[in-house]
């Protein structure tokens, strides 16, 4: 019983890592949604040459999804993140706005707030509105 308890707190503790401070470096645009539905669709049109017209459509419908997007003024937003290592990552926010300097939690894949967590959720402003 005694081993199963340091188990237990070995992996309470691996899981409670992956939280941490981090502070916003830039803003940049996100075309993944673009790509994704023009992959689509380049993969639909490009399956009436088989399976290699499929994935060669699949990968120039990307292409075009996502420049089209770019072009379009449409693009999503991530922000590229400073991580308390010292690591730059990029991560996506499509329901909180952040400025640079902004310190932020990441939770999942996603930046919060500063003192976000899932039981205080309420309380902070969703894409800038409260």
């Amino acid at each position: 019983m005694k081993k199963f308890g340091i188990l237990a707190l070995t992996i309470g503790m691996l899981a409670a890592g992956s939280v941490y401070a981090a502070e916003i470096v830039s803003e940049v645009g996100d075309e993944t949604s673009g790509q994704a539905t023009g992959g689509m669709t380049g993969m639909m049109m490009g399956s009436v040459g088989g399976p290699i017209g499929a994935v060669l459509g699949a990968g120039v419908g990307a292409l075009f999804g996502g420049s089209g997007q770019k072009v379009a003024g449409a693009s999503d937003r991530a922000y590229v993140v400073r991580t308390d290592s010292g690591e730059l990552k990029t991560y996506r926010s499509p329901n909180y706005i952040f400025a640079v300097g902004d310190k932020v939690v990441i939770y999942g894949n996603r930046p919060r707030p500063l003192g976000w967590t899932p039981e205080t959720a309420e309380s902070f402003a969703y894409n800038g509105v409260n």
